[in-house]
């Protein structure tokens, strides 16, 4: 799909526009990457990879319950999403892969095991990056994740084949359609219309439509049950967390994923919607604390 602007995409991003913006940013090989890095200093580092559109912020509720009991944690912006560079490459996930393991490598936190979270297409992301960086996790935790759905005639990446249909669909309806999908995200609708605000506004700088859907092109949603069961060989120690509530990745693949993964801990949040780290983070803080302060005490002993 040849590179675009879309109507309302209205900001760059430059040099000098981030020194306004909230964040830290490095040039990376593929493109200058938004991150956070921030907690207790000595505090083991939990990094998050997340969704389709979202930016970093996402998970700062999360965050905030991780630093509270003594993690440190490295969020990052994807390309294409937050304030990161709007690459002109496929996005699709060695591209994502490579943006977490050159981030971590620069900030110099590969001298100790990393705790890796992945949410929905994160997820995809994060298996992706165990299969390539076994050694320098200690944990995985994959929440609600996407590709477990079987492939359909009407999937994205069928319907997206074609670089002019895709581009067509991104110009004139791509804002409209991304509207709806957030809407599916989250049951409360207080915390629905934040989410919408924070993704929306990111939107407005230059070739986000063009990257999310290029993402859409590129990065298989359904059909990744080979992926699933890769990643259960590996035997990094997983926890799986779902919501129950979740539209977008339904509980009805949680025992699917229960089966490839073979996760040592599993745990359904109840009244919880798609995005759990964000409408539930204490729920997640509590779950991922527990089974991460379990391996460290296992280790140690």
């Amino acid at each position: 799909m040849k590179y675009f602007v879309a109507s309302g995409e209205d900001r760059k991003l430059t040099a000098d526009s981030r020194k306004a913006l909230r964040g830290s940013f490095i040039e990376l090989s593929d493109g200058v990457t938004h991150y956070e890095l921030a907690g207790p200093e000595d505090g083991d580092v939990v990094l998050m990879a997340g969704g389709l559109t979202i930016p970093l912020f996402y998970w700062d509720g999360l965050v905030g319950e991780l630093h509270a009991r003594g993690l440190r944690t490295l969020t990052c912006s994807a390309y294409g999403r937050g304030y990161s560079d709007r690459v002109q490459a496929p996005y699709d996930e060695t591209l994502f892969t490579r943006q977490l393991a050159e981030l971590t490598d620069r900030l110099g936190l590969t001298t100790r095991p990393l705790h890796l979270v992945g949410t929905s297409m994160g997820a995809l992301v994060s298996m992706t990056y165990a299969a390539q960086y076994r050694s320098s996790l200690s944990t995985l935790t994959i929440v609600g994740p996407a590709g477990l759905a079987k492939p359909q005639l009407t999937s994205p990446n069928r319907l997206l084949r074609s670089d002019l249909l895709a581009g067509v669909v991104a110009r004139r309806r791509g804002l409209q359609l991304l509207q709806g999908h957030l809407g599916h995200n989250v049951r409360d609708p207080e915390l629905g219309a934040t989410l919408t605000e924070m993704v929306l506004d990111s939107l407005r700088f230059e070739g986000s439509l063009y990257a999310v859907f290029d993402t859409l092109q590129h990065l298989p949603f359904t059909g990744r049950d080979d992926l699933f069961r890769r990643t259960g060989a590996l035997g990094i120690p997983t926890l799986l967390l779902w919501g129950n509530a979740d539209n977008v990745t339904p509980l009805a693949h949680f025992d699917t994923a229960r089966a490839l993964l073979k996760p040592q801990k599993h745990h359904v949040i109840d009244e919880c919607g798609h995005m759990a780290p964000y409408e539930r983070p204490r729920d997640v803080a509590e779950q991922l604390v527990s089974f991460v302060s379990a391996r460290t005490e296992r280790l140690d002993s």
